[in-house]
């Protein structure tokens, strides 16, 4: 598996497989029909300076989409064919590297996956809110890097 920046030709690929992460995560909700509202958010964070890392090994397995200068994570989504392989956690780590001052995210509070993998990743519940999409309780998680060792003097 490597990372790399996402390009445009990825789009149908990255589309794809944001759909079927999310209809196993929520299978209540059409997310074909959210494809309108994710396009758009990938098209105004690259305007505005966010990065989007895919994971790739015989196709794209996940990516990564995030803001260094907001420290904010947008979306982070993997193929269920790709999940438990450790695509997520690099992801991750590639987004906590490009953010050295921490990250935030908002979760749905029911997304119990999900918050057990940001739980293991070193983040805390910060606020809570509601999901203007889905009108869902979330849960605002902020993860902070540790402080650098100090040099021996």
């Amino acid at each position: 598996m490597r990372l790399r920046p996402f390009r445009s030709s990825d789009w149908p690929q990255v589309l794809a497989l944001w759909v079927a992460a999310w209809t196993q995560a929520r299978a209540d909700i059409d997310f074909s029909a959210r494809a309108t509202w994710l396009e758009e958010l990938f098209a105004r964070s690259a305007e505005e300076g966010a990065r989007i890392v895919v994971a790739e090994d015989n196709g794209i397995l996940g990516f990564v989409l995030f803001d260094p200068a907001r420290q904010w994570l947008e979306q982070i989504a993997v193929a269920p064919r790709a999940q438990g392989r450790g695509v997520a956690r690099a992801l991750m780590a590639e987004a906590k590297a490009a953010c050295p001052g921490g990250l935030g995210l908002s979760v749905n509070a029911d997304n119990f996956a999900a918050l057990a993998f940001y739980d293991r990743e070193g983040f805390v519940r910060e606020g809570e809110g509601i999901n203007p999409l889905s009108g869902l309780p979330t849960l605002t998680l902020r993860f902070t890097p540790p402080p650098a060792p100090r040099s021996p003097r």
